[in-house]
This record gives structure tokens, sequence and C-alpha cells, in this order.
């Protein structure tokens, strides 16, 4: 019996710890040939000297079970390492067919403190990090579909954060780079859909390297699977870029514990037209003050409620703390 992504090449970016570790090795289980990326620098802030070591062994375990990897340990939010990479994929497996964006950073700070640096780092590594590898892994679906004048094979999981559906208020650089990332593989579903790659994005919760601050007061089970443990996330990415998900495009999914829930798009609550050849102030104020006079406290344009979300709830819950 073959297995799902057989005779399928993937790259994972991040791949050497955490999540992107568990979806290199879920990739790997499935069939699929992997190109383990990871820059290798220590500090879940981007700081330290970077390494191959975290890349390299995630790369020997696929290897010691039986399957077919190798390292890549450059930057992927260098455009030039990030070509680099997907040519390695082409060169090594002989072509690429699934590209999994993973890498990250974090400087949290509130917006009033953060220093642009501290901006800059974090919307470089995540969305540009993924612009990058996605330009690359398009030109070579694209190319390959003229080749064979029809669509050829290509998935793109890309990771957002619940961050960004939720506003979380100390990390605006985080926030808006992950909100970033879903405007991108929409955009890259619409534009790669005709040479048959699909583009889905996922918000995934679970304990790391990154969030081990963040989920120090969830201890972990004694028995059984911890409800934030990486494996919870791996077999949907291993579902996004398998055939099985040949009608998946443009979604957004929440994954953790669990829990798969998928996001719709948002939805227009109402809608004003002036009764003048444009709207004034005065008419404004006397549509739009009502309007939001009635509207909870504190609510937003952020999806809070989405935290709340867990296994066996009903989606329609009551608003969680903000977090990631």
């Amino acid at each position: 019996m073959s297995l799902p992504l057989e005779g399928l090449t993937a790259i994972v970016t991040g791949a050497g710890r955490g999540l992107g570790r568990a979806e290199a090795l879920e990739l790997a289980r499935l069939g699929a040939a992997v190109v383990v990326n990871d820059y290798g620098q220590p500090g879940r802030d981007g700081s330290g000297t970077a390494s191959g070591t975290p890349a390299e062994e995630v790369a020997a375990e696929i290897r010691a079970a039986g399957g077919r990897a190798v390292a890549h340990t450059g930057d992927v939010a260098d455009h030039e390492q990030a070509r680099v990479l997907v040519e390695l994929a082409v060169t090594e497996f002989g072509k690429l067919d699934i590209l999994v964006n993973n890498a990250g950073i974090l400087r949290d700070r509130m917006v009033f403190s953060m220093s642009e640096d501290e901006w800059d780092a974090v919307v470089r590594v995540h969305l540009k990090g993924h612009f990058n590898t996605t330009h690359f892994a398009s030109v070579h679906w694209r190319a390959r579909s003229k080749a064979a004048d029809g669509p050829v094979y290509g998935r793109i999981v890309n990771t957002s954060s619940e961050a960004f559906l939720a506003g979380s208020a100390g990390q605006p650089n985080y926030a808006a780079a992950k909100g970033g990332i879903v405007g991108l593989t929409t955009s890259t579903a619409l534009a790669l859909a005709k040479y048959g790659v699909r583009a889905n994005v996922i918000c995934p919760r679970a304990r790391t390297r990154m969030t081990e601050d963040v989920f120090a007061g969830f201890t972990e089970p004694e028995e059984g699977l911890d409800p934030l443990a990486p494996a919870h996330v791996a077999p949907l990415v291993g579902y996004l870029a398998s055939p099985a998900a040949a009608h998946v495009n443009g979604q957004l999914l929440v994954v953790h514990g669990g829990m798969v829930a998928i996001v719709e798009r948002p939805r227009v609550a109402a809608k004003f037209d002036t009764k003048q050849d444009a709207f004034t102030y005065d008419e404004l104020d006397a549509l739009l003050t009502p309007h939001y006079a009635d509207r909870p406290k504190g609510e937003t344009f952020a999806a809070v409620e989405v935290l709340g979300l867990k296994r066996g709830q009903d989606a329609a819950v009551s608003p969680a703390s903000p977090g990631r």
C-alpha cells in the first residue's frame, strides 16, 4: 500500500525544533522526501550564532527511520538563500511539491516600547521569509506547468497565529507579520490555482521553544499526549500537503489539542448609504454613532473568541483572555 506523499518532495522551514520538526517528521512518515531547513540560532529572538546542528539532526532522524532527507541551514529571510533552498530540493530529489513555511522568531514588546529593529526583525523572518520561499517555489511550479502544458502538483502550508486573530496586545510586530502571511496566502492561492497549486494557512497552538513562557502555567499531563504537543498540529499539515486536499485552497484553519477549526472569511456586518451625493460628518455621526453605541465594550475586529476553542466544545464560546 502506497503512502499518501510517496514520490513527493517537501521543504519545511524552521524544522530543526518544535512545530517544524514535528511537521518534517510527519511528512517523511507519510512518504515525502524532506529538505529540513533551519538557520539554527539558539535564541527564540533570533539571537546567537547560527548552527547547522538542528537541521542536520532532524534530517538524520528521518534517514534513520528509512526516509529521505537533506538539511539546509540557510536563512529563509535572505532572498538568495531561499532560492538556494528551493534549488536544493530540485537538485536532490528532482522537483519540489510541498512547501511548509514555519520559521520564525519573537521579539515581544508593547507598541509604545517597541524599537524599529524589533519590528523589522520579526517582520523580516516571518513575512519576508514566507514570501521568499513562496516566490521561488511558485517560479518552479509555473515553469513546470508551462512545460507540461497543464497543472502540476503543488502544496503550500503557511503558518499564521492566533495572535493575529485575537490581536495580541504585546506582539504588534508578530501579529502584523502573521496577518500579512494570511494575505500572502490568499493572494498566492488565487494566483497559483491554475497551475495546480493549493495554498493554505494554519494557526497552530503548541508548547515549543517560542512559547515556553506563554504556556509555563500549563503543566503537561502525567498520562496521555500533552494537549499542547506539536504532534497535534503535524497531521493537519500532512493532510493539507496531500492529494486529499485538492479542493482545499486559500483556507485558514486553527489547530491544537485534538481540534481543528475552520475560520471563515470576514463578513459584512452592516452597510450604510448616504442620502446625498456624498457623506457629511453629521450624516455619518447620525448613522455610525448609534450603531457602535450598542456594541459590547471592548469588542474590536479581533476574533478573541478563537482562544476559547478546545476539543469537545462547541464553536460558540465566550471570549477568552488574549494570548498566542
